[in-house]
């Protein structure tokens, strides 16, 4: 899968003991109202069929957590995320290339892409981007394919979720340039607190990942205090990025209540309004109610 786990976090380190690194973080108790982890890997989390899938969310919904989005980040995975969403009615798509994988990104690449991209449960285009951590893809590469999402995303009429890794300006400056699609989510938002808001002046939708609860991350604590309700998703980025205290442990979209809990904390904000009003954004933002259930 896509590079991630630890290294996107603001800073490196664990924060359990190397005995529990490999078992998933306790059930939490379940929120006060549902909510949807808007950013998932549920094939990288270990799911290979209906099966592990709607055991994956059943313990999702234990904690309160009524739906996820699986998203891809290469052809194969895009696949098995269109499929997967059939599996079960709690289970979205979105499909892309992502940046890191852009170097052999061929015409027969795209053009299954935009077959995937119209299938119904299939919510949005993604996730694509800028990756300048990495070095598997050159930076040219990558801005092409990015600027073909941009375009596949406006044709379908799908908002757009962005990767983006040390690449704040390059992707404003694309997005610009290109025009925005109708709806643009920064997946797994990782800027301070003026990038947060240029990005909400713009009137993007800034999602936040485990990271956030991480008490080193302040610059991203600082960010995630500006965004407007409306404006606002959570996700696990699962099975990266688990959060706090359990950082280094496997993730599953139900470590989206403990996310929430800490952001509801950090914020101020009461914890069953938070989590009703992000499921509002993330109803609104991904038209759940418009996708005829297989």
């Amino acid at each position: 899968m896509h590079p991630s786990a630890d290294s996107l976090s603001p800073s490196g380190g664990a924060e359990v003991s190397g005995e529990r690194k490999g078992e998933r973080p306790p059930l939490p108790e379940p929120l006060p109202a549902p909510a949807v982890d808007s950013h998932t890997h549920l094939d990288a989390c270990g799911c290979v069929t209906a099966e592990d899938v709607a055991a994956a969310m059943d313990r999702a919904n234990s904690a309160g957590v009524a739906r996820a989005i699986t998203v891809a980040d290469d052809l194969a995975a895009a696949r098995w995320a269109a499929e997967a969403a059939t599996w079960d009615e709690r289970v979205f798509a979105a499909v892309a290339i992502h940046p890191t994988r852009t170097s052999t990104f061929t015409d027969a690449d795209r053009a299954e892409l935009e077959k995937l991209a119209a299938q119904p449960k299939v919510v949005a285009i993604g996730e694509t981007g800028l990756d300048y951590y990495w070095d598997y893809s050159p930076h040219d590469a990558q801005a092409e394919a990015f600027r073909w999402h941009i375009d596949l995303a406006k044709r379908v009429g799908k908002p757009l979720m962005i990767h983006d890794r040390d690449a704040h300006e390059d992707i404003l400056r694309v997005l610009g340039e290109e025009g925005a699609p109708e709806t643009v989510v920064f997946h797994c938002f990782s800027g301070d607190a003026d990038f947060a808001r240029r990005c909400l002046d713009a009137g993007y939708v800034l999602s936040f990942a485990g990271a956030v609860t991480f008490r080193n991350a302040k610059a991203l604590r600082e960010a995630a205090l500006l965004v407007p309700a409306e404006q606002l998703l959570v996700e696990t980025d699962a099975p990266f990025l688990t959060p706090h205290p359990f950082r280094g442990r496997p993730n599953e979209p139900y470590c989206v209540a403990y996310t929430l809990r800490d952001l509801a904390e950090l914020r101020g904000d009461d914890l069953a309004e938070l989590a009703a009003a992000t499921t509002a954004t993330a109803e609104r933002v991904f038209r759940f109610q418009e996708v005829v259930a297989p």
